[in-house]
């Protein structure tokens, strides 16, 4: 990651100041000249060059400001070679002393110092904030206090500053670079604590300060000359650089890891950006939890990351991590249970409707789930694998049951849900059979109330019988005609979803559209309650960019 972490202070005599910076410095790439093993003149120069930054690193700042510094603005002697961390894997190298080592970066952080200790302060005047620009570099800051008997208000103030160019990946990072930087915050604040709660039981400095006679002129002199403390004296921690050069070292590998570039081929679809907005959700859930207070915030994150990968990863790689027999995929579940069943079935996956299975094998039931969810988009889905008791249809619309749990009447009533039972054909043991004989070994009974013909519609189920039932198209081949059609429905929704609740047009051009998207004729009323119940499941990228386009067109003419 291109970016620098630095330490700041503000001293009560000089001001910010930069204390400590960490940087890491990429390996040149290789010239052709080079790599055929022809010596290029001026190398060897270089490669002195680099060896002796890498060795001395002496601070970039002039004698007058060096001359200024007093045992508060300095953490490391001039003298001092810094310290340098070599990564074997990628050849960069950490480098950390009190100042870049370029002239550039120099001003840049001393810039960022200026501004996190005086005026980019979050309210309260301790905890993160974010600022910047192209020129100047962005920042992510964090302020704190570190406790100080001789300090004016028993507190000295200091900031950790991320510096980079990238204004999307440092954003990306925040939930990352908070919790890790209040660990080195905490760390430092409660080693500190300790000096301080030692020097007052010995020397109670509030009463030395009330009964002494007060002059602003001889205020730091009175006490005792140390008016700037350095941080290793107010922590007493005999390798603190040390400590700080291995922690900052581990925040610039570990975060420049930990995301990564990914090429699209294309727009990225609506799957794809609600996989991306809800996984932004679990990491501030996880962050809220982190920061929160309770024994039992451990386990409900290991919860919602376990339920992460239940309901997003759907695809059928999945399958062969399920124990004991399994529906493999689409056509194996048609023929398993039926075409008429299995039409039956998915025409209520395809309305909205809640599925239930209800069974004694949890992997069975759980196959079952990944094979259907791919009938509709991950923005519909809202799934509980294996329940112990029976969930309202407004959490989900997959749901797994253990085979004692009752149905409750107006469930079992209403024309919205479909009930799979699941029972054992015979008593003979699972683990004897294979994966292949699901029929031989349970017995699938469907029922529901709905009244309706399912026989008509949606035009998305005929297309997909027809492709199941033609023998000569493997299993991926179907798979990807599915996608195509999914992604052709998922258009005619978004244009649906323009006319009819953006634009806020009638019931006759509603009509008239639903007749342009081919949604008409036989089956009219399956696919405008296909069209209806997809809509839900429309990204919220997606429908804040229309609304916002939307508020911009109507703004532009009287502009």
């Amino acid at each position: 990651m291109n970016a620098l972490v630095a330490l700041c202070h503000f001293c009560e005599l000089h001001g910010p100041r930069t204390l400590f910076c960490t940087e890491a410095l990429h390996p040149p790439s290789p010239s052709p000249s080079s790599q055929a093993g022809v010596p290029v003149p001026g190398d060897r120069d270089r490669d002195g060059d680099r060896e002796g930054e890498g060795l001395t690193m002496r601070a970039n700042s002039s004698a007058t400001q060096r001359g200024e510094m007093c045992d508060g603005c300095r953490s490391l002697p001039a003298s001092h070679p810094g310290f340098v961390s070599i990564d074997d894997e990628t050849g960069i190298r950490f480098l950390s002393h009190q100042h870049p080592r370029q002239p550039q970066l120099f001003s840049v952080v001393r810039q960022a110092c200026v501004r996190s200790l005086s005026c980019e302060v979050c309210p309260g005047r301790e905890g993160p904030i974010f600022f910047g620009d192209e020129q100047h570099g962005f920042v992510f800051s964090h302020t704190f206090f570190i406790k100080d008997s001789l300090a004016r208000g028993f507190q000295r103030w200091y900031s950790i500053v991320m510096v980079a160019m990238d204004r999307i990946y440092l954003i990306n990072s925040w939930p990352f670079l908070l919790r890790h930087l209040r660990l080195t915050i905490q760390s430092l604040q409660s080693t500190a604590l300790k000096v301080f709660d030692n020097e007052q039981g010995v020397c109670p400095q509030r009463a030395v300060r009330m009964n002494s006679v007060f002059s602003p002129a001889v205020f730091p002199h009175q006490r005792s000359g140390n008016a700037a403390r350095s941080l290793t004296s107010l922590t007493q921690h005999p390798n603190l650089w040390a400590s700080l050069h291995s922690s900052f070292s581990w925040l610039l590998k570990a975060c420049g890891s930990r995301l990564t570039e990914k090429l699209l081929e294309g727009a990225p679809t609506e799957d794809t950006l609600v996989l991306i907005e809800r996984q932004t959700e679990q990491e501030e859930e996880m962050s809220c939890w982190e920061g929160a207070e309770g024994g039992g915030s451990k386990s409900q994150r290991h919860l919602s990351e376990s339920e992460l990968g239940h309901d997003f990863l759907c695809d059928y790689a999945k399958l062969d991590e399920l124990p004991g027999p399994k529906f493999r995929s689409l056509r194996h579940l048609r023929q398993v249970l039926g075409a008429a069943e299995f039409r039956q079935l998915v025409w209520h996956v395809l309305m909205g409707n809640q599925v239930i299975w209800r069974g004694a094998d949890p992997g069975l039931i759980q196959s079952a789930f990944t094979v259907l969810k791919s009938l509709v988009p991950v923005g519909c889905v809202r799934s509980v694998p294996y329940s112990a008791q029976y969930e309202e249809a407004y959490k989900c619309n997959f749901l797994g049951l253990s085979p004692d749990v009752p149905i409750p009447t107006h469930v079992s009533s209403s024309e919205f849900s479909v009930l799979v039972d699941v029972s054992s054909e015979r008593s003979c043991q699972i683990s004897v059979m294979g994966e292949d004989d699901v029929s031989s070994l349970y017995q699938f009974t469907i029922s529901s109330a709905n009244t309706q013909p399912t026989d008509r519609g949606p035009t998305l189920l005929n297309k997909l019988e027809v492709a199941l039932n033609n023998e000569n198209l493997s299993v991926d081949v179907v798979s990807h005609c599915l996608l195509c059609l999914k992604e052709e429905w998922m258009n005619k929704v978004k244009v649906l979803f323009k006319f009819s609740k953006v634009d806020g047009r009638g019931r006759e051009d509603t009509q008239k559209v639903l007749a342009l998207l081919g949604a008409t004729g036989p089956g009219e009323e399956d696919n405008v309650r296909l069209l209806k119940f997809w809509m839900t499941g429309l990204s919220k990228t997606y429908k804040s960019h229309l609304m916002t386009a939307v508020r911009g067109g109507e703004r532009s003419p009287s502009q």
